[in-house]
């Protein structure tokens, strides 16, 4: 797994062994490229990666110039993992804050400095219900964690069943990518 793009472009990260399933560099490019049409740069964003793995949806967004990047992940091995990535990272100096929260993302809901992101990434274990997606969504609304024109990214294995996107999202796209769809929308409260 390689920094597609930005400062720390070509630096390898690593991965997390048996406790997630990593995004593919397929999926990854689809998604940057997705998201670059969107936003033109990365300058200035506010991003959330919950469910965080190895941390390499984050950590491409702080390369590619994000201001602050969190990361969510309470699995304590991909915890040392995002780590170790973030130090990797960080040799390239990039701009932006990066803070890693050990913690599920239902607390982190709950708990967590209420910040507004622009870009929210949210790639659940597979089997996390298509329910929870969807409260988790709508807790991110109900919590104020979205600017107004926010954008959010949701990765579900491409077998199952489409989640149902709360009223405040417009359904914007989607892609797949083999054994992965990633579901776009718009944030519009």
């Amino acid at each position: 797994m390689r920094i597609i793009a930005g400062v720390a472009k070509g630096r390898i990260l690593g991965a997390v062994a048996g406790a997630t399933r990593p995004t593919s560099d397929r999926a990854r490019e689809g998604l940057f490229s997705s998201l670059t049409s969107e936003f033109g740069t990365f300058e200035g964003l506010h991003v959330l990666d919950l469910f965080g793995g190895s941390g390499a949806i984050g950590l491409e967004s702080l390369s590619r110039g994000a201001t602050s990047v969190h990361i969510v992940e309470k699995d304590e091995e991909a915890q040392k993992t995002i780590d170790n990535n973030f130090e990797i990272v960080k040799k390239s100096n990039p701009s932006g804050k990066f803070h890693l929260f050990g913690m599920s993302a239902e607390r982190f809901l709950k708990d967590a400095p209420k910040d507004k992101y622009h870009l929210v990434y949210i790639d659940p274990p597979y089997d996390f219900s298509n329910q929870a997606v969807e409260d988790v969504l709508s807790a991110l609304h109900d919590y104020e964690f979205l600017s107004s024109d926010a954008f959010v990214a949701v990765e579900r294995t491409t077998r199952g069943a489409q989640f149902i996107w709360p009223d405040a999202y417009v359904p914007a796209r989607e892609r797949k990518y083999g054994q992965a769809t990633i579901y776009y929308a718009n944030y519009q409260p």
